[in-house]
């Protein structure tokens, strides 16, 4: 292979361990400039904090006594149960290539609606549910639970949830009327837990957990991220916020968020919270734990008697599928984190970004591959179609690079007599190298052009295949189960269960490698043979680098290494990249 090709490899793979290393792990994206915004009011710090007392204080009424009760919802997407106490989720598992259960009692899942007044304690409101099962599907498409119940200060709380049985979201609305004989107000909280640290005696959790807390200011472009902390103060007026969540043993996924809890308020009065950290009693052996919330606030001004208030907002309880997201209009599919590369100040003024967005390489690759999927529903043949398509665009590219690693070949014995000739002046021995090629119009860089312009397709792959949850457990060839006594695999699935995770039985690297390494054989030698020779060992250091990347990156790399192959000797064969060299021989 060219030294310079090998040296353009190099580059790809030392760009793509540093953005791997220093972007896509990245735990907070940095702030966007400010922009102008409405003022509307701060979120509130915590759940603690009360409105302003009521002209009067409101006298407690005895609520009626509510039995708990359950109502179970089941669709094609999931399956949820809903406690009359509060209407907390108390159970939402999503089917998407699995069950992955979003809910784990007392550590992770809804808080309910709950009722914070001057002069009372905050507790859950007690409902009556107005069914306790939704079956929904092809005959019925849509379905919806009301939940009424008093808050024991003349308060009487409508709770509706409507939900599709084709659609993560549920859309929701709140109805608080006052029936005391006094002016008074409250603040309405549905909010989203999760521990800071996740408890050691739930390790073995099978649904997501959260990752980072992100929310959409209005009007902004770039979403706010931060990992669990105990400081939480995101500015400005939220669009949604949420809770950003993987399965800890996604494999090559590693801190890319799959899984979505989100809140969107539809209505004034509704706003974002994203509540600072507390301490709340552990639900295992490990004490206190501290707990993040994220979720709406309802503020709810000064009612007369009999007046009300109603307002609406959707959460959103599923994978990231950024179709899914983006259809829902409100800028959800922000959520998909796909990394970026730094910007000089400058520009991220003139462009309010503080990073050049990935995004805007990766999904259009995602979206071409996402066609193909629809053709042809596996993603490991989209990945192959792919990588032919992009080998015809770049296939010019290629018959130039060729012709002019001839062209070097054959002008090789001159740079020869050169390196001889002025062996003690290594910088006229550049010039006159330059002259000849100038001379011959031979472009040095003309062989890395291939390498080169297949980066950015390379990049947004990676991008793709790390942080997209339609690839995740996306298969391509599949046997099952390992054997027994395999020890390095460890029953894991044989051969290419998962595009997004890596290839375990090295199958798929090493015939990467063996590729790689007849291509390199095959490229014309040029510069000192004992370099060329050195050069070989590059198989083997691509090899085990590619051991632990997502196995359809590995696909794409391989196919492109076979067909590169095809195409050289089909070039071989049919004479064409012989004509340049020759003409360069003439005019020298």
């Amino acid at each position: 292979m060219e030294k310079r090709a090998i040296i353009a490899a190099l580059l790809m793979a030392g760009l793509l361990i540093a953005y791997q290393t220093f972007f896509m792990q990245s735990t907070e994206t940095p702030p966007q400039p400010p922009k102008a915004e409405s003022p509307g009011p701060k979120p509130a710090a915590a759940p603690t904090a009360t409105p302003a007392p009521s002209p009067a204080a409101a006298a407690p009424l005895a609520a009626p006594s509510v039995p708990d009760r359950t109502a179970t919802v089941e669709t094609p997407f999931y399956r949820a149960e809903i406690s009359s106490r509060g209407g907390a989720i108390t159970v939402w598992d999503v089917h998407f290539r699995g069950d992955r259960p979003m809910v784990l009692d007392g550590v992770l899942g809804s808080a309910g609606i709950r009722v914070v007044a001057a002069g009372r304690n905050e507790q859950p409101v007690q409902f009556r549910l107005s069914t306790e099962s939704l079956n929904l599907g092809a005959q019925t498409p849509a379905g919806e639970l009301i939940l009424v119940g008093e808050d024991g200060f003349g308060r009487r709380i409508t709770y509706s949830l409507r939900f599709r049985a084709d659609s993560y979201v549920i859309e929701q609305a709140l109805r608080v009327e006052n029936r005391q004989n006094l002016q008074q107000g409250a603040e309405i909280w549905t909010t989203w837990a999760g521990p800071v640290e996740w408890p050691k005696d739930h390790d073995a959790f099978p649904g997501p957990r959260p990752l980072h807390v992100v929310q959409l200011n209005q009007g902004a472009f770039w979403p706010y991220r931060s990992a669990l902390s105990d400081d939480l103060n995101f500015p400005g007026v939220g669009a949604w916020v949420g809770f950003e969540s993987s399965i800890s043993h996604a494999g090559s996924l590693g801190q890319a968020g799959t899984y979505l809890v989100a809140f969107v308020p539809k209505s004034p009065g509704l706003r974002t919270v994203e509540a600072k950290t507390t301490q709340t009693p552990g639900a295992g052996k490990n004490g206190p734990s501290k707990r993040v919330e994220v979720g709406l606030v309802a503020s709810i001004p000064a009612l007369a008697p009999r007046q009300a208030w109603e307002g609406q907002f959707l959460s959103y309880i599923g994978p990231m599928e950024f179709e899914r997201l983006k259809a829902l209009g409100v800028g959800l599919e922000k959520s998909i984190y796909f990394g970026g590369f730094p910007i000089p100040e400058s520009k991220a003024r003139d462009w309010g970004l503080p990073t050049f967005p990935m995004e805007w390489i990766a999904v259009p690759v995602f979206w071409l591959l996402h066609w193909f999927y629809r053709m042809v529903p596996n993603y490991g043949v989209a990945i192959i179609l792919l990588t032919i398509i992009t080998k015809l665009i770049f296939f010019p590219l290629t018959v130039k690079s060729m012709r002019s690693m001839k062209a070097m070949q054959a002008l090789q014995p001159q740079i020869n007599a050169l390196r001889s000739k002025y062996k003690s002046d290594p910088q006229r021995v550049q010039r006159e190298t330059m002259e000849l090629y100038r001379a011959n119009h031979v472009n040095p860089l003309g062989g890395c052009l291939p390498m080169v312009v297949q980066i950015p397709v390379f990049y947004a792959l990676y991008v793709a295949l790390s942080v997209w949850v339609d690839v995740q457990n996306a298969p391509f060839i599949c046997f099952g189960k390992a054997w027994s006594w395999l020890p390095w695999l460890g029953g894991r699935d044989v051969w290419i269960c998962d595009l997004a995770d890596a290839d375990h039985t090295y199958i798929l690297p090493i015939l990467m490698g063996v590729s790689m390494l007849i291509q390199q054989k095959m490229t014309p030698t040029m510069g000192d043979p004992r370099q060329a020779k050195m050069m070989l060992i590059m198989p083997v250091v691509f090899t085990f680098m590619f051991l632990s990347l997502p196995s359809g990156l590995v696909l794409y790399w391989t196919l492109s290494n076979v067909l590169q192959i095809g195409q050289q000797l089909y070039m071989e064969r049919s004479g064409m990249p012989a004509k340049p060299a020759a003409r360069a021989m003439k005019k020298a």
